[in-house]
């Protein structure tokens, strides 16, 4: 059974920087695409950044420069770096995960992560200016 777990949601001040981590349990596969999206509050949700098995890293452009996506393969453990962080990065922050056959035309895009086979339950982010 696939367990994706988020952790690291904070009230910071504007500028400052979080590092949000999502550990995963039971993900047995060797080809995958993970990754973060967000749902801020009244708004659509919005998928972040990914990163695949290969290490390969995409990022909105709303989030490029910084936001920065990894992984410890060893630990099953995928971080979101997020730096200077202004008060419209306050949402709810999820991880979500997908694997596909290798050779496939499966495409690891951010927007890709809203509808992934599995998510975690989320951690939040409030940035007060």
């Amino acid at each position: 059974q696939v367990e994706l777990v988020e952790s690291g949601g904070d009230s910071v001040q504007a500028g400052g920087s979080l590092r949000l981590s999502c550990a995963a349990s039971g993900f047995p596969y060797s080809t995958y695409c993970m990754g973060w999206f967000r749902q801020a509050p009244g708004k659509e949700r919005e998928g972040v950044a990914v990163i695949g098995s290969d290490n390969i890293t995409k990022y909105a452009e709303s989030v490029k420069g910084r936001f920065t996506i990894s992984q410890d393969n060893a630990n099953k453990i995928m971080y979101l770096e997020i730096n200077s962080l202004k008060p419209e990065d306050t949402a709810m922050y999820y991880c979500a995960a997908d694997q596909f056959v290798y050779g496939s035309d499966y495409d690891c895009t951010p927007d890709i992560t809203l509808v992934m086979d599995y998510r975690g339950k989320g951690t939040l982010v409030t940035i007060s200016s």
